[in-house]
């Protein structure tokens, strides 16, 4: 019980503005032009969102059938859909998922980039962004985990690099990080 309400106190303590405290804005622009740039290399999309804390109708459901873990999973495939990353002509979206208040990280790959990539492998991301902020390198470890996803996206959905190439792609989704 006593672990229960400390991890409730945390998630209403923190909230937006500690969000943008560990994003900034400045960051926020630096990252939407590399989603940008890396988006124009492969037919994939990929969103980053970032929250202080899980609503509390997720913190309602914390109890003996419920991890933290396995709420933060639940929230980040549910951002997942509400971002409309499944909705990509391909099935190749990816959510690069960050809860503040737990520290945890989750990626989402929509199933046409699940086919060619394990788990293994974005765990193996995953700690290295969890290494990069706990060091408060927010900035780094997003910064990597974008050109991990972007190497794992060309490899297997490159586009054409030429400039008409880069055109013809439909940018289906926002660049810019979602904060809340």
């Amino acid at each position: 019980m006593l672990n229960k309400l400390k991890t409730l106190l945390k998630h209403l303590w923190l909230d937006a503005s500690d969000t943008r405290r560990a994003i900034p804005p400045d960051m926020l622009q630096r990252l939407a032009r590399r989603v940008a740039a890396s988006e124009r290399r492969h037919s994939g999309e990929i969103r980053i969102c970032v929250e202080a804390s899980l609503p509390l109708s997720y913190l309602w459901r914390l109890g003996k059938q419920n991890s933290i873990a396995a709420l933060t999973r639940q929230r980040a495939v549910t951002m997942f859909g509400k971002l409309r990353v499944w909705d990509t002509e391909h099935n190749n979206g990816v959510l690069i998922y960050v809860l503040l208040a737990e520290r945890a990280i989750e990626i989402v790959a929509d199933r046409g980039l699940a086919r060619h990539v394990g788990p293994d492998q974005w765990q193996a991301l995953v700690a290295r962004m969890a290494a990069a902020f706990r060091e408060q390198r927010y900035e780094d470890g997003l910064t990597q985990a974008l050109e991990e996803t972007s190497a794992v996206l060309m490899q297997h959905f490159a586009v054409d690099g030429s400039e008409e190439g880069a055109q013809a792609r439909a940018n289906e989704l926002p660049d810019a990080p979602l904060l809340q």
